[in-house]
């Protein structure tokens, strides 16, 4: 299995982890162990906008298209931007290695407070 490396850049701009995964790992569980602070409320079901992430325009390209259920979850996503996703939608690919996703100012891990 080939190993995907993404870069987490902080919403301040000002820090970027670099974290290792695998073909076929969500998004989201690769934040949450690298302690980004991604909620994911929902556990990944689409209830919630609190895993929203905006990629980088280069990487946008090759991703699948979002479903019309996550559309209508980053429609109340504070920040979101033409590229916005919801990270629990995000499953690695090695098309996606090197990918760069940026923390919206708004994220907040409620769970580490």
């Amino acid at each position: 299995m080939k190993t995907i490396t993404v870069h987490f850049v902080s919403s301040d701009g000002e820090q970027t982890v670099s974290a290792t995964a695998s073909e076929g790992d969500n998004l989201l569980t690769v934040a949450q162990i690298h302690d980004q602070p991604l909620e994911g409320t929902c556990e990944g079901q689409m209830a919630c906008s609190t895993c929203h992430v905006i990629v980088e325009a280069a990487d946008f390209a090759k991703l699948p298209e979002a479903t019309e259920m996550e559309e209508d979850m980053l429609d109340l996503a504070a920040g979101a931007r033409k590229t916005s996703r919801l990270a629990c939608q995000i499953t690695l690919t090695a098309a996606l290695d090197g990918l760069t996703v940026h923390l919206p100012i708004e994220s907040h891990n409620m769970q580490n407070l």
